[in-house]
Parts: C-alpha cells; sequence; structure tokens
C-alpha cells in the first residue's frame, strides 16, 4: 500500500543515439543465433531417428531453456534500444525478474547435468544406457526446473511485496534484483541474505559437479591410446569447459563478489556475456558442431529439398 513507484527505467547499455543503434544491431544479430541455433538443435533431434539417446534429449531440452531464458528480457530491451523508451510497468518488471532468475538457475542446473550424462556416457559406457535410460533422464530434467522455481520463488515473492517510493531508476538493461532491492524503502537486509546463502548454494554446487564431471572425463581421454581420438575428445571437452568458464566466471563476479551492490556500467557488460554471449555459443558448440548432427541436418535439407 505504501508503494508509490508506477514504473521503473531502465537505463540500458548506452548513453548515446549512436551506440543504442550498434547494440540493437548487434542484440538483433545475437538473438536471431540464438533463436536459429536452438530452434535447429530442437528440430533435428525430434525428427533424426539416430539421435533419440539421453545426450541429444538433454540437449533438445536446453536448447528450449535458452530459448525462454533469453526472451525473458531481449524482447524488451531490442524494444528499448529501437524506441527509446526506457520505462517498464511494475508488474512487467517483477515478472520479468522472476523469470530471468528461474530460468538462469535452471541452466545452472542443466549444465551440471549435461556434464554428468557425458561423464557417465565416456568413463562408464557399457553401464550408459542402463543408468541413464528414459525415466531417469525425466526425473533429472523435471529436477532442474522443480528446484529452480522452488528454491528462486521465495526471494522473488518477498522482493514483490516491498514497498518502492522513489527512485526508480536502474543501471542495467533489464530488472535486477539487487537493484530493485536497493530501490526500496524498507530494510531489504533480510531477502539479501536469503539470496546470497542461495546463490552460494547454486552456482559453486553446480560448478562442482560440473567441474568434477569434466575432470573424470579428462582422465578417460588421457587413457584413450590412439593420438588421433584424444585430440578429437579434448578438442569437445575444451569447447565446453571454455563456455563453461565463461558463464560461471561471470555469473560468480557479478552476483557473489565482496560488498556486492549492484549499479555499475560493468555489471551490464558481465551480464551481457553470461545472458547474450554464452546462450549465442552454445548450440554451437554443444550440439551443431557435433559429427552426428551435421549429418542429420544434412538428410533434412535433402529431404526438404
Amino acid at each position: 500500500n505504501r508503494t508509490t513507484v508506477v514504473e521503473f527505467v531502465l537505463l540500458g547499455l548506452a548513453n548515446s543515439r549512436h551506440l543504442e543503434i550498434t547494440f540493437f544491431l548487434f542484440l538483433v544479430i545475437a538473438y536471431f543465433l540464438i533463436l536459429l541455433g536452438n530452434f535447429s538443435v530442437i528440430s533435428i533431434t525430434l525428427v533424426s531417428n539416430f539421435l533419440q539417446t539421453p545426450m541429444y534429449y538433454f540437449l533438445r531440452n536446453f536448447a528450449l531453456l535458452e530459448i525462454t531464458f533469453t526472451s525473458t528480457f531481449m524482447p524488451s530491451t531490442l524494444y528499448s534500444l529501437l524506441t527509446e523508451r526506457k520505462t517498464i510497468s511494475l508488474t512487467g518488471c517483477f515478472l520479468q525478474m522472476m523469470f530471468f532468475y528461474c530460468l538462469g538457475t535452471c541452466t545452472l542446473f542443466h549444465m551440471a547435468v549435461m556434464s554428468m550424462d557425458r561423464y557417465v556416457a565416456i568413463c562408464h559406457p557399457l553401464h550408459y544406457t542402463t543408468i541413464m535410460n528414459n525415466r531417469f533422464c525425466l526425473q533429472l530434467i523435471l529436477s532442474c526446473w522443480a528446484l529452480s522455481f522452488l528454491l528462486m520463488f521465495p526471494p522473488t515473492i518477498m522482493t514483490v511485496q516491498l514497498p518502492f517510493c522513489g527512485p526508480n531508476v536502474m543501471n542495467h538493461f533489464y530488472c535486477d534484483a539487487s537493484l530493485l532491492l536497493q530501490l526500496s524503502c524498507t530494510d531489504t537486509r533480510l531477502i539479501e541474505e536469503l539470496m546470497f546463502v542461495i546463490l552460494i548454494i547454486i552456482l559453486p554446487g553446480t560448478l562442482t559437479v560440473t567441474a568434477v564431471s569434466y575432470g573424470c572425463i579428462i582422465v578417460t581421454i588421457l587413457h584413450i591410446p590412439s593420438s588421433a581420438g584424444r585430440r578429437k575428445a579434448f578438442s569437445t571437452c575444451s569447447a565446453h569447459l571454455i563456455v563453461v568458464m565463461v558463464f560461471y566466471s561471470t555469473c560468480l563476479y557479478r552476483y557473489i563478489r565482496p560488498a556486492q551492490r549492484g549499479g555499475q556500467d560493468s555489471d551490464k557488460v558481465l551480464s551481457l556475456f553470461f545472458s547474450v554471449l554464452t546462450q549465442m555459443l552454445n548450440p554451437y558448440i554443444y550440439s551443431l558442431r557435433n559429427k552426428q548432427v551435421k549429418q542429420a541436418l544434412k538428410e533434412s535439407i535433402l529431404k526438404l529439398s
């Protein structure tokens, strides 16, 4: 009842029209590549008979997750850059924040699950089909979604119930939770501590699972007798690890750094890395450079033509 703010002002990515147009063109291309890459992964893994394995099941769900995650903020960001309209309603801001953090958390869980899948496939190939059966894969996917919303829903609801009396300006291109808490006209220490604890559990926890899985994979690769086989396996793993390192390093520095208070221009740059750049690279590194996926794509194009 004490809230007097009816909308928030997002300053966006640039303070000049020339830079706004530049960012608009960059983000339009990035968004197009994200949608093209992920829709291609979903289509190919659905229609191809020899891509009906657990790995491609996870990649298909990961592609769907990436589309929904980037779509939480990208359309509004592009609209703001094109029209110079920088306001967003309270309801729109809260919904964007909730889906951004829930889907972002789900992305972290999903990356950990995919690393576990690769660990079982490479380190225990004889038991792979037994362990990663259809039921277990579905349970893992549902667990990722359920855990994400269960963990992020309480602090989100608590943030929505805060009073906002002004100012209403955020130095960001989407509704960021830390900035919303700074704009509230009441004590938010409880919510900040709760979010910090949740992020401490999620980020280092999923990173540990991913790092251990890839560590075991690398040890197994080193025992491959063929040098060509080792090079091929290392090429795949190194690409995956680069994406994981960029994603986690930017997330960790953005959300779990000492005396973390959002609002600096550097925060927007970090957010661009983990919310746009890695999302643009993921379908091409995880899926479309795979030999089986390339073959399936060629066959699909030949059938259509």
